[in-house]
């Protein structure tokens, strides 16, 4: 008995050793999609966005590729290779590959499978299936009728959809994003129209973010971000393959396979497991690595600066600041020090993040210069 009634197999959806070598680093990214402009009829920011907005599709399927090379620094146990978490950390240095169906707000799947196994997310009017294939398990649950049609939030290392980035990219729109056009592109053999959004403030790490809008459907077929003055982008997700036909009903339907473990949950356990696997997930993390997540740090958690430039600042709990593992991990981190004090510095290409010797944190997408000076205001 398969999983599915009715599906392809997965395994091509994990890339060759070739393909890793050619998404894995930032610098070839521009190699996953063709880059032929076509000739399509102007269209101007203003008209993109109202497509964007606009747009509505009833179904679709796709391979979509995301992959990130952020420039950390090699530090043992978070950006060596070595971290327990590798989907976590494939998301700011590798790449991750998966195959999407959508037919509707209620019915919708995701598969994703790396080298540890695969994992398949599904959504078939109110029922939700959570299937791992690594210890063979599935968590069943029913979604109530007032908890409306959003699906459930993908588990830690599913890639962002091109859609997801495109609407955190839209959101930062502002007084401080300039909004512009570079003409056409072609994404998934599909033409297609980039937007692009530029920080204004001078102090942002972040140089463009760029939309490829699908030229008939408008949805958004790939994302770019770009670090400022970067010929590649440092982030990118992006569909390879794409299909606007409504997926058969068959693709939805999901068969616990022989010998699975099935849980039976509801949306508030579910809820509530997924904020207790977290916080056991943080408290596994080395402290550099989970300093800049919010809600990661002790009280005075707080926001100073605007839009592209805006740095969020707070106090680590003591037990952080003064543990072996945290004074193991920061030895490692480059020295840092001015009129604020000293401290540490973990940057990449989109982000700085500073550790003061008296237990505070700023981090942002901005240059360490623009931390120091945070830090010099107490």
């Amino acid at each position: 008995m398969s999983v599915f009634r009715s599906r392809p197999a997965l395994r091509w959806l994990v890339p060759s050793a070739a393909a890793v070598v050619v998404i894995g680093g930032g610098a070839a990214a521009g190699t996953i999609v063709a880059s032929a402009d076509p000739s399509l009829p102007e269209r101007s920011a203003a008209q993109l966005l109202v497509d964007l907005q606009n747009a509505k599709v009833d179904g679709l399927s796709g391979t979509i590729v995301q992959s990130a090379d952020l420039g950390l620094p090699k530090i043992q146990g978070i950006t060596d290779g070595a971290s327990a978490d590798a989907g976590l950390l494939s998301l700011v240095a590798g790449s991750n590959t998966a195959r999407v169906w959508y037919a509707g707000e209620d019915k919708a799947r995701l598969a994703l499978v790396g080298t540890s196994g695969e994992t398949d997310v599904i959504r078939n009017g109110s029922d939700v299936w959570l299937w791992q294939s690594k210890g063979n398990t599935a968590t069943h649950l029913k979604v109530p009728a007032e908890a409306g049609k959003k699906p459930q939030a993908l588990p830690t290392g599913v890639p962002t959809t091109p859609q997801d980035a495109a609407d955190a990219a839209l959101a930062a729109i502002d007084d401080s994003t300039k909004v512009t056009t570079t003409g056409a592109a072609k994404v998934a053999d599909r033409d297609a129209y980039e937007l692009v959004l530029s920080p204004k403030a001078t102090q942002s790490l972040i140089g463009q973010v760029r939309l490829a809008i699908d030229a008939e459907k408008h949805i958004p077929l790939r994302v770019d971000v770009y670090a400022k003055n970067a010929t590649s982008p440092a982030v990118r997700v992006a569909f390879t393959q794409v299909s606007f036909e409504t997926p058969d009903a068959q693709q939805f339907a999901f068969n616990p396979p022989p010998g699975a473990k099935v849980t039976e949950s509801n949306v508030g356990q579910l809820e509530k497991d997924a904020e207790k696997a977290a916080k056991e997930h943080e408290k596994a993390l080395p402290p550099a690595a989970r300093a800049g997540k919010p809600g990661a740090a002790g009280g005075d958690m707080k926001v100073v600066g605007e839009g592209w430039a805006s740095i969020l600042t707070a106090k680590l709990p003591a037990t952080d600041a003064s543990s072996s593992e945290a004074q193991g991990v920061l030895g490692m981190l480059p020295e840092a020090s001015g009129t604020w004090g000293k401290g540490r510095l973990f940057s990449g290409s989109l982000f700085s993040v500073l550790l003061t010797d008296d237990g505070r944190v700023f981090a942002g997408a901005v240059a360490p210069e623009s931390l120091y000076e945070a830090a010099g205001k107490k």
